[in-house]
């Protein structure tokens, strides 16, 4: 059976390049997550780059540490990460190994396997706003820290696979600042959506939290 262009794997080297690259370059592909009830399906629609000791928004801005050990590399590997105790978020790290850059995948379409995420996204009001944010994306995929550290390139049956999808032209790439990054990480146009895509999520600019008193 010959593998339509849309479902062959992306290769390592298309992740192992500059996190500026290979951000936008991520919109229109899919990412399959295989589960025990079948797989589901996403389409790649809105992401954000993040450059490491580069980058004063980035978990490896500061250095290793045993949370952030994935991003150091190989690339093509999943970084989960657990948020305000609620909710998990999913990347793909990129870059050469040791540099810490990875890709936050912020929102997407999902194209197979909806019956699926349904179950896990009881409030969403329709199928647009299944995977419409980091946390969604990851709640629909059922995706957690156990998930942490996947090999999204390596061979074979996976828990987690990015495929070549299809790529979207130049001119329908939008960008601007990261969704809730505060401080000088802030002001980096690194976030990257299709343009028009009613599953893109609204840009909310930092609101620093208030200490209850």
């Amino acid at each position: 059976m010959i593998t339509p262009p849309d479902r062959m794997p992306l290769p390592r080297e298309f992740l192992d390049r500059p996190v500026l690259e290979v951000a936008p370059d991520l919109l229109g592909r899919l990412v399959v997550r295989t589960t025990p009830d079948g797989p589901i399906a996403l389409r790649l629609t809105e992401v954000e780059a993040y450059d490491g000791p580069n980058d004063p928004g980035s978990h490896a801005y500061r250095g290793r540490t045993p949370r952030n050990d994935v991003m150091f590399g190989p690339p093509g590997h999943v970084y989960v990460y657990f948020t305000y105790g609620m909710w998990h978020c999913m990347n793909l790290v990129c870059g050469p190994e040791g540099t810490a850059s990875g890709v936050l995948l912020r929102a997407g379409e999902i194209v197979e396997g909806a019956e699926l995420t349904r179950e896990r996204r009881l409030s969403a009001r329709n199928d647009k706003e299944l995977a419409k944010g980091p946390a969604r994306l990851a709640t629909a995929l059922d995706v957690d820290r156990s998930l942490d550290g996947t090999d999204a390139c390596a061979p074979g049956d996976t828990p987690i696979r990015v495929l070549a999808g299809t790529p979207v032209p130049p001119e329908q790439v939008r960008s601007g600042p990261r969704t809730g990054v505060a401080g000088d990480g802030g002001v980096h146009p690194w976030r990257f959506w299709i343009a028009d895509d009613p599953t893109v999520s609204p840009y909310r600019a930092h609101v620093p939290r208030r200490r209850s008193r």
